[in-house]
């Protein structure tokens, strides 16, 4: 019993590893956005832990099960063939039920938000798994993943409220643009694998000039989504100060690296994108606080 427990454990602390999971930071803090935009300040704070806990079960649950779709393709990728399930330290059989683990556990958690968000739950996980074969089928599975994220703060204010605004729709696009830009430009790091194989993505259709040409236009198209909600919302100067520090942002993930030099890549993907994230959230939430209290 002992040994087993402990092989659960070790198996269970090697998948969080494999996943990532502490990157959940990069679309919860645009669902806590869509939060704080629906209850026009802070939500009731249990409302809060269910959202945080529906988005990082969902997430870990798409993760998890990306790495057991993409087992057979990761053993023969020289970057990805070290990774948990083709090194063999992790079955796939165990992969696969701690996805349905978490899945259950997203289930539970949107139960208990409101009734249009259990309802709507299986489609927001058709939607994150089925990234995971997109890859075979079109070069634009990049924008299946952005929708993947964009639909936190949409998720988000259905949460708040129990009923859909269409104004939060521009963050939920916004947001599709930002992760399908960076994950363009992430998908670069394959170009020849993606070529060899047969496997689709934005570089390997358009080539690493046109990747990241793409990518840029995403990420203009996006700033330009949140400068329009900030519109929309009618929130004042502190939110348009975090557009244009977002946009400060990007303009320095893009700097970091080129098509002729991607070696940079992991920083520019993993820490920017966080603090992109985390600061709009923060800039919104302050603009709504500040608001409030000349309100009073």
């Amino acid at each position: 019993m002992a040994v087993s427990l402990a092989h659960t454990w070790r198996s269970t602390r090697i998948t969080l590893e494999m996943i990532k999971w502490e990157h959940s930071i990069f679309a919860l803090p645009f669902a806590l956005t869509g939060a704080v935009l629906a209850a026009g300040g802070w939500p009731h704070a249990v409302t809060l832990l269910w959202i945080v806990v529906c988005m990082v079960s969902l997430r870990t649950a798409a993760m998890a099960f990306n790495r057991w779709a993409d087992a057979e393709i990761d053993s023969l990728n020289p970057r990805t063939k070290m990774r948990a399930i083709p090194a063999g330290l992790l079955s796939k059989g165990f992969v696969g039920m701690f996805t349905l683990v978490s899945l259950a556990i997203f289930l539970f958690a949107a139960a208990m938000l409101n009734h249009l968000t259990l309802l709507l739950s299986p489609i927001a996980i058709v939607v994150v798994l089925s990234y995971s074969y997109m890859k075979r089928l079109t070069r634009w599975s990049h924008l299946v993943l952005g929708l993947a994220l964009g639909i936190a703060p949409s998720a988000a204010w259905i949460a708040v409220r129990g009923t859909l605004d269409p104004r939060i729709i521009v963050l939920t696009g916004a947001v599709l643009l930002w992760v399908a830009g960076f994950d363009v430009l992430y998908a670069c790091q394959d170009f020849e694998h993606d070529r060899a194989h047969g496997l689709n993505s934005v570089p390997q259709a358009f080539g690493m000039q046109g990747a990241f040409l793409l990518a840029r236009v995403m990420h203009v198209l996006m700033l330009g989504l949140l400068a329009w909600l900030v519109v929309l919302f009618h929130l004042g100067p502190i939110a348009m100060i975090g557009v244009v520090l977002v946009a400060g942002l990007l303009l320095y993930e893009h700097s970091l690296i080129s098509p002729k030099d991607i070696s940079r890549m992991n920083a520019a993907f993993f820490t920017l994108n966080g603090i992109i994230s985390v600061v709009f959230f923060i800039s919104v939430a302050a603009d709504i606080a500040v608001r409030n209290l000349q309100a009073r």
